[in-house]
Order: C-alpha cells, then structure tokens, then sequence
C-alpha cells in the first residue's frame, strides 16, 4: 500500500500554506532589523579568548577582521530572510599564522523577530544558534544547544569526543554606525576535567568600511 504524505502542520508559525512565497523588498541593507548595525568590514586589535590547555586555561590577546555583506532575500515557502554572508579571520598580535577562521551567515526573520547565527570553522565544527529580538534591538543574543534539530552543533569525531561542546551563547551590542561588541561562551566538555569549562571570547570591533548593496539591490540602482 502507498504511504500517504502527512498533512502541514496547520500549527506552524505561517499557516498550513508551506509552499506560496511572499513578497521580498530587494534592499536587504533595508530590512535587516538588528541586525544592520552589523554589516560591513571591521576590525578590532583588543580581542581576548580564554580558552582549555592541559595545564589549566590559558589566555591570548587576538587581532580580528570581520566582513559581513548582504546577500539578497531567501524564502522558504512563506518564510522570509534577510542576512548577511560573513567571514571572520583573526590571528595572535604580531602573527601571520591563523588563530581562528570562521564562515557563515547571519539571518534576520521579521515575522518572527528571530536573530539566527549559522556558523562554521575549518576544525570540522558547525552550529546553528537562534535568538529573539526586536527589529529596533541593540542588544540580543543567540544560542546554541548540542543534541538540538533546530538550534544544535555538530561536531567531528575528535572534536566531539574530546572537546565536546554542550552549549553556545553569543551576546551582541551595536553601540553606534560604527562600532558593535560581542561576548561569546563555548561550554566544553573534556575528559580530562569533572567540570565542563567556558571557552570565552569578546571582541569590540570597529567599521573601516561601508558595506555593498546586495546583488538584486545593485543591479536595479545601476
């Protein structure tokens, strides 16, 4: 016998209707609530990450560039986002060597008022955090949990073995046009400590340039 398709779940947050897309403003430098504060290139020389060695934690000072661009509206069915693509590239004071290397985008639904970080880093880790926010915030937050479908982690097998991380938190502050902090806490399991450790960074970054329009948005203002 056939299997017959589930029906939509009429409870979800748009309505049974999971295929019509709604219309999208093409300025997505417009619509990015709180987080257009955030968009553009940065840079900040005062960087400081905590994080486990063997010996106990240990502390570095880091030197952080941060580009975030916008990328054109994305649908899913009736779902509407606007975001930004990012890259974050930070090395030790001084250095050449990569410290950290991190991808991924940032995402702003306006009918929900959810803030959502999509992130990923070349040590075989990535991870989804979602948060509340109002679209006039200056402040909101996003997290993380591992074990979870919708705001989860996934790790590597050494990674999740020996550093397993159980939580995430990231807390943003857009303190003008031209300057945003972040605080961040990477709860890590390993199997040499009873006690999970918090793996922290924080970072005040500054604007040295504009961003671009999107795509869609250029090509109409050309």
């Amino acid at each position: 016998m056939a299997r017959m398709a589930a029906a939509p779940n009429a409870d979800l947050p748009f309505g049974s209707d999971i295929y019509t897309e709604p219309d999208a403003d093409i300025d997505t430098l417009a619509n990015l609530g709180p987080l257009r504060g955030l968009a553009g290139i940065w840079i900040s020389e005062n960087g400081l990450d905590e994080h486990p060695i063997a010996g106990g934690p240990e502390r570095d000072a880091y030197v952080e560039h941060y580009e975030l661009q916008p990328i054109d509206p994305q649908t899913n069915g009736p779902q509407l986002l606007y975001g930004l693509r990012y890259h974050t590239h930070i090395v030790k004071p001084g250095e050449v060597e990569t410290f950290h290397d991190q991808v991924g985008y940032w995402l702003w639904d306006p009918k929900l008022e959810v803030v959502t970080l999509l992130l990923a880093i070349p040590r075989a880790q990535v991870a989804l955090a979602t948060g509340s926010a109002a679209a006039d915030a200056t402040e909101f937050e996003v997290a993380a949990e591992r074990g979870s479908v919708t705001n989860g982690i996934a790790s590597g097998p050494f990674l999740d073995a020996a550093f397993t991380t159980l939580r995430f938190r990231m807390h943003v502050t857009v303190h003008g046009p031209d300057t945003w902090s972040y605080e961040q806490d990477t709860l890590l399991q390993t199997p040499d400590r009873s006690e999970p450790f918090h793996h922290t960074d924080r970072n005040t970054l500054r604007r040295i340039a504009e961003p671009e329009p999107n795509p869609l948005q250029r090509a109409a203002s050309s």
